[in-house]
């Protein structure tokens, strides 16, 4: 992006002011990456702590003007506590966006990313929620953890199906990493 300082400035206060429209308040501070997004490190992360029970992380740097744009949708993910690894693994996915489009109901294998003795392999994608910003609408791309089992019943039937049985067992819109799947009976 080459926007000057100014420009960085006016574009962040903008998506912050509309990223609150859409999710509530932002808490204070940001999860900074040590090397700037613009300069080819990962993205700058804010926490939405009132939007559901729990938190909601999204990425604050692919979207902007239209000719100072990465993508048209910043990444977001959910948990039902606070936690590091939310924040980290979005802000390590951003770059990606620079170079390939992450659509609704598409998959992602992100297991080798994943805390040890994590059930979750895949993420998928969804369009949480559209925010303005601009006057160009911008989408909110939810990144769902997903176990392996889950992953194969989404690639034989599709990402809707799979998302609406996350919404009926109270995972949908969080990311569990050791939870069991959806699609296995309750062994205990």
């Amino acid at each position: 992006m080459s926007a000057n300082d100014d420009d960085w400035e006016e574009i962040d206060t903008a998506r912050a002011i509309a990223l609150s429209g859409a999710l509530g308040d932002i808490a204070d501070g940001v999860f900074h990456s040590p090397h700037p997004f613009s300069l080819g490190g990962n993205a700058d992360v804010r926490a939405f702590y009132k939007h559901i029970p729990g938190a909601a992380y999204v990425t604050t740097e692919l979207t902007g003007k239209p000719d100072a744009s990465y993508a048209n949708y910043e990444l977001m993910i959910c948990h039902r506590e606070r936690l590091d690894w939310g924040p980290n693994i979005i802000s390590r996915l951003a770059p990606y966006t620079q170079t390939a489009y992450i659509g609704t109901n598409e998959t992602m294998d992100i297991e080798s990313a994943t805390p040890k003795g994590s059930t979750i392999t895949a993420f998928l994608f969804d369009t949480y929620k559209t925010f303005e910003l601009f006057g160009t609408t911008f989408e909110l791309r939810l990144c769902i953890g997903i176990t392996k089992d889950e992953l194969e019943y989404k690639m034989k039937t599709d990402g809707e199906t799979l998302k609406l049985l996350l919404q009926t067992h109270g995972i949908y819109p969080y990311t569990d990493l050791f939870r069991a799947s959806i699609l296995l009976p309750d062994i205990g």
